[in-house]
């Protein structure tokens, strides 16, 4: 059976160069002070109930974040966490709200698995194949 995982995030990379997940993009724009009340209202209490419903891999493995150990690490859903990918709309939402650029990926191998639980795991990215060149005579 194959393995299946999903991941929201913006399509600008950070100043890390990794393309940020929704729940730091949403929190971004909540730091610089830009969500309606009714928006932080759902993002403090949305982010209190993800706190209490899955682990935090970092509370697990305080490094799995550290680019010097693992450059490019980001998080993923299992597509069996229902549960979690059910509130994701809203946050979505936000985003949207705020012309924030998103897009849902899914793949079977999204990279390196660095850490794992239940409902999600934390990759390594593939690097990235650059272009072949051009084959002479094709």
């Amino acid at each position: 059976m194959t393995r299946s995982f999903i991941r929201f995030q913006a399509t600008t990379p950070n100043r890390r160069g990794v393309l940020p997940g929704i729940f730091v993009t949403v929190n971004g724009l909540a730091r610089d002070g830009r969500l309606t009340a009714e928006q932080e209202e759902f993002r403090r209490t949305t982010n209190a109930w993800y706190d209490a419903a899955y682990t935090n891999p970092t509370h697990v493995e305080p490094t799995v974040y550290d680019p010097a150990v693992n450059p490019g690490a980001v998080a993923w859903f299992k597509a069996s966490a229902g549960h979690l990918l059910a509130r994701v709309e809203g946050y979505l939402a936000i985003l949207t709200a705020h012309g924030v650029p998103h897009v849902r990926l899914e793949s079977a191998d999204p990279g390196r698995i660095v850490y794992e639980d239940a409902d999600q795991v934390v990759v390594v990215p593939h690097p990235a194949h650059p272009a072949r060149p051009p084959q002479p005579g094709g």
